[in-house]
């Protein structure tokens, strides 16, 4: 089992206790899961993408998508049909899950089945709050230094 010593990040960032879970879930996944169903990973704008599975033979009532803590689980579970006897069989029909995990702000606007791929439309939205935002600096004088100098300047106007 392959683990990574996060220790170093965790000095200087505060906020990602998560990131050390997925990675190490991410690693463990890979070598359990199937290739099934193939998937792509798309980025079509700079806060836009698209998840891409091949699910053919797979009808809209077959598929289930549901977003639960940041994770897209795609599920297919194929309806029970009269047996048939195959000479052949190099469709797959058999049930499958799909588990993404999703970054903050990440959010689902839409699926869409055409063709056997189902596609899956993602948008960041970083909320106003969140932007990157410039602060002004304000030049303030020193309030005693300022009263030092009018003190003086009273001065030197009675003495004129």
């Amino acid at each position: 089992m392959n683990a990574i010593d996060l220790t170093p990040l965790y000095r200087s960032s505060v906020g990602f206790d998560r990131l050390g879970s997925l990675i190490n879930h991410a690693l463990n996944a890979d070598s359990t899961s199937s290739g099934y169903p193939p998937y792509n990973i798309e980025l079509i704008e700079d806060n836009r993408y698209a998840i891409t599975l091949a699910v053919a033979g797979f009808t809209q009532e077959e598929l289930d998508i549901q977003i639960e803590n940041s994770v897209l689980t795609v599920r297919g579970e194929k309806a029970a049909k009269e047996e048939r006897k195959y000479l052949h069989q190099g469709i797959a029909y058999r049930s499958f899950e799909r588990k993404f995990n999703l970054a903050d702000y990440v959010e689902v606007t839409g699926a869409d089945l055409s063709n056997g791929l189902l596609t899956i439309s993602l948008v960041k939205e970083i909320p106003e709050a969140m932007k990157p935002k410039s602060i002004p600096i304000n030049q303030t004088v020193n309030k005693a230094l300022e009263h030092d100098m009018e003190d003086k300047n009273a001065d030197t106007s009675k003495a004129a």
